[in-house]
C-alpha cells in the first residue's frame, strides 16, 4: 500500500494499491513505521537513461515514472544511484510484481512497486502535485470468518452427498424402480471404481497438473468449458428429484425427429435443463465479477460434487484405502516437494490453483469453492482476497463417507460408520485451517483429511468386529442365508380332471410339463434374510423349468427337480 497525504496541514490521507516484490527490498508492515517521503511526479519520462533524471536527482524522494522501454532493474538502478528512497512505476496495464534475477536483487536496496495509472490520476486530482507518501505492506490475516462458511459448505456437501449416494445405491440394488420416463435412465447409472481406474486417474491428474503449470494460458479455457458442462449436468441431477414432485408440466412435447427431443421429454424436465444451462452460461460470462460471481461458482461446484458422489461408487473399503492413500501422496508431493524442483521455488499445486502471477489471461481455475474475506483489510483495494478449497478435498473423502453409509444400511448399524466418518472429516478440515494459520502457506488438505477419515472408519469396524466384512464391502452379502422360496404356478390353463383317474395320477401328469417360477416368501424375516446378494436375488427371481420333448434323457432329471420343489413348497405351507 502507499498512503498519500497532502503537504497542507490537517489533510486526510488515502491508501492506494501497489504491487511490489519483497526480493528487491522489504517494506514495513505498520504504517507508523514507514517513512513519509515526498512523491515526485516524473510520469513524463520512463527513467531508462540518465537523461530522464531531473537536475538534482531524487534526493530522499520517491519518484513516479511510467512503465516501458526498459527493464524494472534499469529503472530502479537509476533511481537508487540518484538518491531515491523508493520507486513507483505507473502502469496502464494490469499490475504484476516487478521481477528480476538474484544478482539484481542483491544490488538493489530500495523498494520498487507498480501503481495503476488511474490511481496516479486520482492522486493528482485529490492531492495536487505536492504530496507525500509512505510505502508499507500490511499483513493479511490468515484466518477469517469466511472459513466458517467454507467449513459448512464442505462438511454439508460431504454429508449430504454421502447420505444421498448410499441411500440411492442400496435402494437401487434391493428395490425395483418404476420409471415414468425412459429418458431418465442415466440418473440410475453408477460407476464402480477399480484399482486400474484409480491408477489411470492419478496418472491423468499428474499429467494435467503439469500441463497446466507449463501451458496455463491455453488450457485454462478448456477447464472452464468442461466445468460449465459438468456443473450444468450436476445441477440438473440435483434439482430433478424436486422438480418431479411438482404437479405441473407433466405433459410431453409433440412427436419430432430431433436427436434428443424425439424421446419426448416432459416439459418440466426440459425447462429444468434450460435453466441449468443458463446458470452455467451466466457464470461463464461473468466469472470474473468478484462481487457476486463466486456465489454462482460455489453453487455450481456443490452441485457438481453431489453429482460425482452419487455417480462414482467405491465397492470396497480396500478400494477406498487405495484411492485415498494414492491421492494423499499426490497432494503432498505437489505441494511440499515440487518447490525444490521448480526454478521459481513455488509449489506447482499452489501456483496452478491460485493462477500464475505472470499469466497473460489472469484467469482462475473454477474447480474450487471460494469465499471472499469478510474481515476488513487494506489489501482489498488491490484485489478482493478469497479463501479456496479444492473439489478434490471434498470428493475424495466424500466417496469414503458414501461407502460408510452404504455399509451402515446393509448391516443395520444405525449409521454409526456414516456419522463417525463425517465427524472425522470435519475434524480433519479444522486441522487444515489450524495448520494454515500456523504455517501461513497453502496446505494440502488431504494431508489431514485422509488419516482422519481412514483411521476413524477402520477403528469403528475393528471395534464392532466387522473389519473383514467392511474391508471386502458388498461381497459380504453372499455369505448371508438366503430367504425361503415358494413355488407358484404361472397362469397356465389347467388340465381337465378325469373323474375316473386317481388324484395321485393326475398330479403326476400335471408335473410332466410344468412351467414354474420362484417367488420370495413374504412375511416376517430376519435382517439377514432381507439382504441377499443382488446377483443371487436376480438369478432366483424367476426360474423357468420346462420339459423339452426333444431331450428325453433330461426328462427324469427335470421331473425329479420338480418333485423336490413341490415337496419344499408343501413343507413351507
Amino acid at each position: 500500500m502507499v498512503h498519500v497525504l497532502s503537504e497542507m496541514p490537517g489533510s486526510k490521507g488515502k491508501d492506494y494499491c501497489i504491487l511490489f516484490n519483497s526480493q528487491w527490498a522489504h517494506l514495513p508492515q505498520d504504517l507508523g513505521k514507514a517513512s513519509l517521503l515526498e512523491l515526485q511526479n516524473q510520469t513524463a519520462s520512463v527513467l531508462c537513461s540518465s537523461s530522464d533524471v531531473p537536475h538534482g536527482g531524487f534526493n530522499n524522494q520517491i519518484p513516479m515514472v511510467m512503465r516501458g522501454n526498459c527493464t524494472f532493474y534499469e529503472k530502479v538502478r537509476l533511481a537508487q544511484i540518484n538518491g531515491a528512497r523508493g520507486l513507483l512505476i505507473v502502469s496502464k496495464e494490469r499490475l504484476v510484481p516487478p521481477g528480476g534475477n538474484r544478482s539484481q536483487y542483491e544490488e538493489i536496496d530500495i523498494p520498487v512497486a507498480l501503481l495503476s495509472y488511474d490511481d496516479m490520476l486520482d492522486i493528482r486530482k485529490n492531492f495536487g502535485t505536492h504530496v507525500r507518501g509512505a510505502l508499507y505492506a500490511p499483513n493479511e490475516p490468515v484466518l477469517d470468518y469466511n472459513m466458517v462458511i467454507i467449513f459448512v459448505m464442505a462438511v454439508g456437501t460431504v454429508a449430504i452427498g454421502g447420505y444421498w449416494a448410499g441411500s440411492r445405491d442400496v435402494k437401487k440394488r434391493y428395490m425395483k424402480h418404476k420409471r415414468d420416463d425412459g429418458t431418465e435412465k442415466h440418473d440410475d447409472e453408477t460407476v464402480d471404481v477399480t484399482p486400474i481406474m484409480i491408477c489411470v486417474f492419478v496418472v491423468m491428474c499428474c499429467s494435467m497438473l503439469i500441463l497446466l503449470y507449463f501451458f496455463y494460458d491455453h488450457l485454462v479455457y478448456v477447464i472452464i468449458g468442461i466445468f460449465c458442462l459438468a456443473a450444468s449436468i450436476g445441477l440438473y441431477s440435483c434439482l430433478s428429484p424436486f422438480v418431479r414432485r411438482f404437479p405441473l408440466g407433466k405433459c410431453r412435447i409433440p412427436n419430432n425427429n430431433l436427436p434428443y427431443f424425439r424421446k419426448r421429454p416432459q416439459v418440466r424436465m426440459l425447462l429444468l435443463a434450460v435453466f441449468c444451462i443458463s446458470v452455467s452460461v451466466v457464470w461463464g460470462v461473468f466469472r470474473n465479477e468478484d462481487q457476486w460471481a463466486w456465489v454462482l461458482q460455489d453453487a455450481l461446484g456443490i452441485a457438481f460434487c453431489l453429482y460425482m458422489l452419487k455417480t462414482i461408487r467405491l465397492p470396497t473399503f480396500k478400494a477406498c484405502t487405495l484411492l485415498l492413500l494414492v491421492l494423499f501422496v499426490y497432494d503432498v508431493f505437489f505441494v511440499f516437494i515440487t518447490p525444490f524442483l521448480t526454478k521459481s521455488g513455488e509449489s506447482i499445486m499452489v501456483e496452478v490453483a491460485a493462477g500464475p502471477t505472470d499469466s497473460s489471461t489472469h484467469e482462475k481455475l473454477p474447480m474450487v469453492l471460494k469465499v471472499p474475506r469478510l474481515n476488513f483489510s487494506p489489501l482489498a483495494l488491490c484485489d478482493r482476497p478469497f479463501s479456496l478449497l479444492g473439489f478434490g478435498d471434498i470428493l475424495v473423502p466424500g466417496l469414503l463417507v458414501a461407502y460408510c453409509h452404504r455399509f451402515d444400511i446393509q448391516v443395520q448399524s444405525s449409521r454409526v460408520y456414516f456419522v463417525a466418518c463425517t465427524i472425522a472429516y470435519g475434524i480433519g478440515l479444522l486441522m487444515t485451517f489450524v495448520a494454515l494459520a500456523m504455517m501461513q502457506m497453502g496446505q494440502p488438505a488431504l494431508l489431514y483429511l485422509v488419516p482422519c477419515t481412514l483411521f476413524t472408519s477402520f477403528a469403528v469396524a475393528f471395534w464392532r468386529k466387522e473389519l473383514a466384512m467392511f474391508w471386502t464391502g458388498s461381497g459380504f452379502a453372499k455369505d448371508l442365508p438366503q430367504p425361503p422360496l415358494v413355488i407358484a404356478p404361472v397362469n397356465c390353463p389347467e388340465l381337465p380332471k378325469d373323474s375316473n383317474v386317481p388324484a395321485s395320477q393326475q398330479d403326476t401328469e400335471q408335473m410332466i410339463n410344468p412351467t414354474l417360477h420362484v417367488k420370495e416368501l413374504h412375511g416376517p424375516t430376519s435382517a439377514a434374510e432381507e439382504l441377499p446378494d443382488t446377483a443371487t436375488k436376480r438369478d432366483q427371481s424367476e426360474i423357468p423349468i420346462a420339459q423339452s420333448e426333444e431331450e428325453p434323457a433330461g426328462q427324469n432329471e427335470d421331473n425329479g427337480e420338480s418333485k423336490g420343489l413341490n415337496t419344499e413348497q408343501k413343507q413351507l405351507e
